[in-house]
């Protein structure tokens, strides 16, 4: 069973990009590269956008990124 619901932009909304927005502009997003720590690549395109991600294995076993595109 598929459900659709109307999209919507509300106060729950806002709040929630407003966060987001403060977090990617005051916090420290990307990790200074280690060419001797593991590496990969993950990308996608589709008919309206082409990205990537390039991420680096840390000492926590946890994936952070280096660069976006």
């Amino acid at each position: 069973m598929t459900v659709t619901e109307k999209w919507r932009w509300g106060p729950e909304q806002e709040e929630a990009f407003g966060k987001l927005k403060e977090v990617f502009t005051t916090e420290l997003v990307l990790a200074a590269p280690d060419l001797d720590k593991e590496m990969r690549v993950e990308a996608d395109v589709s008919d309206y956008a082409t990205w990537g991600v390039l991420s680096m294995k840390c000492e926590d076993d946890r994936w952070r990124p280096v660069a976006f595109m």
